[in-house]
């Protein structure tokens, strides 16, 4: 197998185009694809006509058009190429069924923006994301829609923010001068974690099922504090799995780059390379199914649950978001002339100024019941957000606020002591792992997102809010008569307004949560607080202003956000419920009544013989089976009374504060009964068993 020779063999991109299409509609598609230029219904039905020949010829019967709905995933409905004429087969593929699909819409998430009796929902193609052929069916990346035109996916706003996005960053670089700059496009990498676990352990356990994550579970007795996972060699099983994984996804085009093990016992990871935004979303919902297809495959379990195991490493991905212009210029790097320094300070002071005056925006684009879970604990950042920058960054803002002179540090060389080994040039600066918003080179890696979570949602909020101070550095440059001062004004007047969201030091530290609230910074610990800001009057504007959301959008996904939140517990409260109840509490109903057994015998044998060990065990279980019992039953009537609520934000919160309070409490005596019970008794898989059997 050579990468080359199978890499985007089942994709119809440019190589493909040139073969299948005519010159001059290969050039039309290819400036509406890299210009945004408008496509002629003509190029459409030519493209069509040479998609459908190309896509027969690699074995596919049928098209769908491939859409991300609001449930987070993906969806297809599968049409296949043949119709008939006067009773006679035809293959056909019109330009426009290329173009627009219908779908029913009523069972998606809509948060009231449609009635369930208003079924039609409109898929439109994607031209700027090649097609590509999955499991024998040509999939057209497509954006989702309502019949009223309202956007019921995670493309459509994508797409608007990045156009948003473009605009602004024109406006800002005309003042330098380049005309050869006419596109400006965001770039993005996102580093996928995810846990592999035996097929056959994960059936037996109803949490991991159907919630994806464990109820229950107490701790092993060795996790990840030996950090001998972390990169460690790769099993033969893992590897095996992932080699076919990259296979896969090469052949779809994606560009999976690194792969390693990860810290938690039997956790992994997979980075890909930078493309751009809208890309990199549908090659991140890709890389997630592929993911579980090829698990199967080798009996293994792929888990993208944010916190799948209490007590260990829990998943996210690392969002690497950058922004290049169609000449090949990253803008954020910093360049040798002091206009190429001028616009990086620029565009940095326009992030730095979003990520402050957005912080929820920020927050709610990654907040899933899920995520929850894991935010602020040893492996996640926690919920505030703050910039780390480094330290040749910092004492560049210092400089620029003072008004002094900024002393370039020369970089130092790192002695190994090994003489047959090279030094190494030390970069600028140290990563820092615990800030959820750091600038780490020409890049900005935005560290909150859950393993589960499609990216398109926190780079649409990343590009319309740096899109708005971009706007609005941009009007401040116009009325300028002296560019280079006004552009000064600007860059320190930015910083030191907004400097309170950097922080360069441990976001886990005490320290570090008192001195934010001292600086005003928001935290927003879980969900159902966090969305409640989504359509705060501040956040409406500012997507209405760039036409990435209306106002009823926004709300609608609020209303979306907070009940999928609400649901995700409710499930999960019913699976606890159920397994406390007919797995949990038998189980330690067995294991008293083996031990009342065992205290019978030795009695019966000789009465001196002590049984303290077995009596003290079976009261000790027997209080733990009627604090499952009485929780449980709390349980069941919190969930009950949750579902008659009728607003969204107050069914979130008590499905926050009372079911999952219950859920946690009917944990720890659960967990408690694990550890006291003989091990056959125990009716599913444990920690030990699940997280080492890989």
């Amino acid at each position: 197998m050579k990468i080359d020779e199978i890499f985007a063999e089942n994709v119809f991109n440019e190589d493909a185009m040139k073969k299948y299409l005519p010159d001059s509609v290969f050039n039309s598609l290819r400036k509406t694809i890299f210009d945004g230029s408008p496509l002629d219904t003509v190029v459409a039905s030519a493209v069509a006509d040479g998609m459908k020949e190309w896509a027969i010829k690699k074995g596919a019967t049928h098209f769908t058009h491939w859409f991300q709905p609001l449930t987070g995933i993906t969806a297809e409905k599968h049409d296949s190429f043949i119709s008939q004429k006067d009773n006679k087969l035809l293959i056909e593929f019109s330009g426009k069924e290329l173009i627009k699909g219908e779908s029913d819409a009523s069972s998606f998430p809509s948060g009231g923006l449609r009635a369930t009796f208003e079924a039609r929902g409109y898929t439109a193609w994607d031209p700027t994301s090649y097609a590509f052929i999955k499991d024998g069916v040509l999939c057209i990346p497509t954006a989702f829609c309502s019949y009223g035109g309202e956007a019921l996916d995670k493309k459509t706003p994508l797409l608007r923010s990045m156009e948003a996005l473009n605009k602004s960053s024109l406006k800002v670089l005309k003042f330098f001068g380049d005309e050869n700059i006419k596109r400006v496009i965001p770039t993005v990498g996102a580093e996928q974690e995810y846990f592999l676990i035996d097929k056959k352990l994960h059936d037996k356990r109803e949490d991991l099922v159907i919630t994806g994550r464990t109820l229950f579970g107490a701790n092993p007795p060795k996790g990840q504090e030996l950090g001998d996972h972390y990169f460690g060699a790769i099993r033969p099983r893992v590897a095996a799995f992932m080699k076919e994984l990259d296979e896969e996804l090469w052949k779809l085009g994606v560009f999976a780059k690194t792969e390693h093990n990860e810290a938690a016992p039997s956790q992994h990871e997979l980075a890909p390379v930078f493309t751009t935004a809208n890309i990199s979303a549908d090659h991140n919902q890709i890389t997630m199914e592929t993911m579980k297809k090829v698990a199967e495959k080798h009996n293994l379990v792929c888990l993208l649950s944010e916190k799948p195991f209490a007590g260990v490493n829990g998943s996210g991905k690392h969002n690497n978001w950058s922004l290049i212009t169609n000449t090949g210029v990253n803008l954020f790097d910093s360049g040798n002339t002091p206009l190429e320094n001028a616009r990086f300070m620029l565009f940095f002071s326009a992030v730095i100024k979003a990520v402050d005056e957005y912080q929820d925006l920020l927050r709610i684009s990654v907040a899933t019941a899920g995520n929850d879970h894991r935010l602020g604990a040893n492996e996640a950042p926690p919920a505030i957000i703050s910039v780390f920058v480094g330290d040749d960054l910092m004492e560049i803002i210092k400089s620029i606020e003072n008004g002094g002179k900024f002393k370039k540090r020369e970089k130092r060389e790192m002695k190994l002591g090994v003489d047959s080994l090279p030094s190494i040039l030390l970069d600028s600066t140290d990563r820092n792992r615990t800030s959820p918003f750091a600038f780490t080179g020409n890049k900005f890696e935005f560290r909150m997102l859950g393993s589960s979570a499609s990216i398109s949602d926190c780079n649409t909020v990343i590009n319309t809010i740096v899109a708005e101070e971009l706007d609005n550095f941009a009007e401040e440059l116009s009325s300028a008569e002296d560019f280079n001062e006004r552009l000064n004004e600007i860059v320190k007047k930015t910083l030191k307004e907004h400097g309170r969201i950097i922080y360069n030091g441990n976001n886990y530290s005490i320290e570090w949560f008192n001195e934010a609230a001292k600086r005003g910074l928001l935290n927003l610990p879980s969900t159902d607080v966090a969305v409640t800001h989504l359509s705060d009057e501040k956040n409406i504007k500012l997507f209405e202003k760039h036409k990435v959301f209306s106002a009823a959008e926004v709300v609608s996904r609020r209303d979306i956000m907070l009940e999928s939140y609400a649901k995700c517990i409710n499930i999960e409260g019913e699976t606890a419920y159920a397994m406390a109840k007919k797995e949990i509490y038998p189980a330690i109903l067995a294991y008293i009544e083996k031990l009342s057994e065992t205290v019978k015998l030795k009695k019966e044998l000789d009465s001196s013989i002590s049984c303290k060990s077995e009596i003290a065990l079976i009261s000790k279980l027997s209080d733990i089976n009627d604090n499952i019992s009485e929780i449980s039953d709390k349980l069941s009537k919190k969930i009950n009374e949750a579902k008659t609520i009728k607003s969204v934000e107050e069914k979130a919160h008590y499905y926050k504060n009372s079911v999952l309070s219950l859920m946690n409490d009917l944990r720890k005596y659960a967990d408690e009964a694990e550890m006291n019970i003989g091990k056959s008794f125990w009716p599913f898989p444990t920690y030990v068993d699940l997280l080492f059997s890989v």
